[in-house]
């Protein structure tokens, strides 16, 4: 398409600028609902494949290291081949995912299906945004857009195990996966018709070697996690476990540290607001993944709700973090990211120690409160964290800045899952709510993390404008 003689006139029209926002939100949408959409939906997973809570915590995490992982090397291939062709790639790559998650005969199949689904998952999140950035030359409309897509993330993430409790009321888990088929193939039809080509300038080049170091680091960690209950904490098995990850770790720095375009830039981590920025984000996606799975085990193993009530009863925590999420960007457009990280600290922790001390027969009121709590601080935090990441950082690195940060905020998740299920796992129904009480210490844990972060959010170089979600 070329353009006008409008020498303002943006490439797209109006409504089509609508319909590509719509299918990138979609998108964006499916990414964080299969994040934890699942979660409610483990209890009958588990019954229905003969699968113990380390196999749910694998079927879980398996996504979403898949997702960490790639999420940087994805964005780079989309920059050099092509942002809708990348896109519709992890359209498919997604849909066919989700159709083996929906028939897997076993929880060794489901786990694999998922991980393809992350690869999937991991070309549809940058690239989408990237999408929405090129098809918006106006920066006000650019900066709106941009706003909304934090909102959708959130509350998408949120929304899944309200989500799943409806399915599984109404079908069996494996509608947890069919249900995206049909969104899937309406967002290939759309993207096609609708999403315009694009390519960054210049591409960056591809990391192979940091890609492959970063993934083995990823998954060793989160992998030790999730089994060293089993395989003992001090055993041989555990220690090679222990040792793989610090190698590849440090291979990772030392190759990183070489390369003229490497996968992770590090000189970002040697400014405290960035470091500090890449520590929330993980902070505050374990808490929500500790949430979210805890809840789910406690109240249908423990308390012997139905998934929908399960699903219910996180309402609180979706509908504080959908009203927050907006109200927390404006706040960090006026003044900063300080204020919003500092009530965003205060909620978490105060919806953690809710529930430290949590009994088999808690006052349902309690812990709804304590959802809500949880819902407000996860709706404070994205858009100051994400300000913090790339405030009075260049353009060429500001986007460097934000893949990083949406991989901390993956690496959060599965940190959150294994950390969850490693204090449930082997528990009886009736012992689940004593075992699970560091996890909400956890919580309030990372809600005071959030107040060092706060300390370190505004450097001297920063200015007060408008935040970038």
């Amino acid at each position: 398409m070329t353009a006008t003689t409008h020498p303002v006139q943006p490439v797209l029209s109006a409504r089509r600028r609508r319909t590509v926002l719509a299918v990138c939100f979609l998108s964006m949408f499916l990414v964080g609902l299969d994040t934890t959409v699942v979660n409610v939906g483990l209890p009958a997973i588990g019954r229905g494949l003969d699968a113990d809570t380390r196999g749910l915590e694998w079927i879980v995490d398996a996504y979403t290291l898949a997702l960490a992982g790639l999420l940087i090397s994805s964005g780079a291939l989309a920059d050099r081949f092509g942002r809708r062709r990348v896109f519709q790639s992890g359209l498919a790559v997604f849909g066919a995912a989700s159709l083996l998650c929906a028939l897997a005969p076993s929880a060794g199949v489901l786990v694999a299906a998922r991980a393809l689904q992350g690869v999937g998952a991991s070309m549809l999140s940058p690239v989408a945004l990237a999408i929405v950035v090129n098809a918006m030359p106006d920066p006000k409309e650019r900066a709106r857009a941009i706003g909304v897509w934090a909102s959708v993330f959130g509350l998408s993430m949120a929304a899944g195990p309200v989500t799943g409790g409806a399915l599984l009321a109404w079908l069996d888990w494996r509608a947890l996966f069919w249900i995206n088929t049909p969104v899937i193939a309406a967002a290939l039809l759309l993207s096609a018709v609708f999403v315009p080509e694009s390519r960054a300038p210049r591409a960056r080049r591809l990391d192979l070697p940091g890609q492959v170091l970063l993934t083995m680091a990823l998954a060793v960690v989160v992998g030790v996690l999730i089994e060293g209950p089993r395989i003992g904490w001090t055993s041989p098995a555990a220690w090679a476990g222990y040792a793989g990850a610090a190698a590849a770790t440090a291979g990772f720095v030392w190759v990183e540290s070489r390369r003229p375009e490497p996968l992770m830039d590090l000189g970002l981590f040697g400014r405290p607001a960035f470091s500090g920025a890449v520590v929330g984000a993980v902070a505050v996606f374990v808490a929500l993944s500790v949430t979210l799975l805890l809840n789910t085990l406690y109240l249908q193993h423990t308390r012997g709700w139905t998934p929908l009530a399960a699903g219910a009863a996180t309402l609180p925590l979706a509908l504080g973090a959908t009203v927050c999420a907006p109200w927390s960007g404006r706040m960090t457009g006026r003044a900063g990211p300080r204020l919003p990280l500092l009530l965003a600290g205060g909620f978490l922790t105060a919806g953690g120690l809710c529930l430290v001390r949590l009994t088999p027969h808690t006052n349902v009121l309690l812990l709804l409160a304590a959802y809500a709590l949880i819902g407000i601080g996860f709706g404070f935090a994205n858009a100051p964290i994400t300000n913090t990441a790339v405030n009075g950082l260049p353009p060429a690195r500001a986007g460097v800045a934000g893949a990083i940060t949406s991989t901390a905020r993956q690496l959060g998740s599965a940190l959150g899952i294994a950390l969850a299920g490693g204090l449930v796992t082997d528990t009886s129904p009736t012992g689940l709510a004593h075992a699970s009480r560091p996890g909400w210490i956890l919580v309030a844990g990372c809600g005071v993390l959030l107040f060092l972060v706060a300390r370190v959010s505004q450097p001297k170089e920063a200015t007060t404008g408008p935040a970038s979600p």
